[in-house]
């Protein structure tokens, strides 16, 4: 009796522990990931990612579905459901603002949301059933719709200052250079200019050649006729 008690025991032992294992298996069986977080601002698209991994080959009986809660509270409602073909939400604020964007044959089950508001802002969930595989985790996504404030605008108005004068404050600068660097050869020249004895003059009057005479000429102008160099 004891025996046949231990056995009949056994006998229900043994069903929890398939039990549990195939709980695990299944748990494990279909992965989702999707952002925690996304930020948009008003009346620009938004992309809600989502990917899944399925240990079953993927069918026609793949479904997904996306759920929102606003942020202040309430029940879920279905917004977006995928079986072969695409069905987003007909009524409610997301009607005809939800758009399919996923590739089942690539594991991708996002959605994107047009012209959102700020009363868009809530939690996404993104859910997704290949049976035999229908045990998930449940991933959830905050969306936060923003209005781009006054720091954009900023760095808008200063980027196009920056294209504005920087052209001018450019060429300033190149001219101050060039400028510099004449005020320089004037003043190395009449350093290097000197006034001629007579005794040079006449013995320098004895050469012909045009260079000498081009060379003299260029010297007697860079000379300062008010103030003579020492020796």
């Amino acid at each position: 009796m004891r025996g046949g008690g231990a056995a009949a025991a056994g006998g229900l032992l043994l069903p929890r522990g398939a039990l549990i294992l195939l709980g695990i298996c299944n748990a494990f069986s279909l992965d989702i990931k999707a952002s925690s977080k996304v930020r948009a601002f008003v009346g620009e698209k938004v992309l809600l990612s989502c990917t899944f991994k399925s240990i079953s080959p993927i069918t026609e009986s793949l479904t997904v579905d996306w759920t929102y809660r606003p942020l202040t509270g309430g029940h879920m409602e279905t917004i977006f459901h995928y079986q072969s073909v695409a069905y987003p939400t007909t009524v409610g604020k997301f009607k005809d603002r939800i758009s399919w964007v996923g590739n089942i044959a690539k594991g991708d089950a996002s959605i994107a949301i047009q012209s959102p508001v700020m009363s868009d802002n809530g939690t996404f969930i993104c859910s997704v059933k290949n049976p035999p595989d229908v045990y998930h985790n449940i991933p959830q996504t905050v969306l936060i719709v923003t209005e781009r404030g006054l720091s954009f605008q900023l760095t808008s108005a200063v980027l196009l200052s920056i294209l504005v004068f920087l052209p001018s404050i450019i060429v300033v600068i190149l001219m101050l250079v060039r400028l510099g660097r004449k005020s320089g050869l004037l003043k190395e020249k009449k350093k290097s200019g000197c006034k001629k004895s007579s005794i040079e003059v006449s013995d320098e009057s004895e050469h012909t050649d045009t260079c000498s005479g081009r060379l003299k000429a260029w010297c007697l102008n860079c000379v300062d006729t008010d103030e003579e160099e020492p020796y």
